[in-house]
């Protein structure tokens, strides 16, 4: 795996943490507060300063180096969530279609979504259920709304 750093930055989302490896940005993590912060790296420090760009409403495309560890299905969902553009939304069914799969196949495409390690830059939370349902979500449904909010994608309820 070779040498790893990791970085924990303040969100309006709480702490994320950050996890890079030679290659690129390998994981981003809720509720890091405890995650211990190691080494330094170029791609960190891009993805900070691009995470911190876009809670400011000033980024809406992530452009970093990535190393994904997962299954080749796993690898092409989590790819094809950044093809889904700022704002918007799409169902766990359309992501499938568009990755010429049935509709069968839905729950697979969410259940590899669930394993996602790079939420916000790969961005799952513009995944929802086919009824406009938030659905599951690694940080929490709030923290799916809010993203969703700040991206203009849901107007805020109540």
């Amino acid at each position: 795996m070779g040498e790893m750093a990791t970085a924990v930055i303040d969100t309006p989302i709480g702490p994320l943490g950050l996890v890079a490896s030679e290659r690129g940005l390998c994981g981003v993590r809720f509720h890091a507060r405890r995650l211990q912060v190691e080494g330094t790296s170029p791609v960190l420090d891009a993805a900070a300063g691009q995470l911190a760009a876009y809670f400011e409403g000033e980024l809406t495309t992530f452009d970093l180096p990535l190393d994904l560890d997962g299954t080749d299905f796993q690898r092409q969902c989590w790819l094809a969530l950044a093809r889904i553009p700022y704002g918007q939304t799409v169902s766990y069914g359309e992501q499938a279609r568009r990755l010429d799969l049935g509709p069968a196949s839905a729950r697979a495409v969410g259940a590899a979504n669930g394993q996602n390690p790079l939420p916000i830059v790969l961005p799952c939370h513009r995944v929802i259920g086919a009824d406009g349902s938030l659905t599951g979500f690694g940080g929490g449904l709030h923290v799916k709304r809010f993203l969703l909010e700040h991206e203009g994608a849901l107007l805020a309820l109540g």
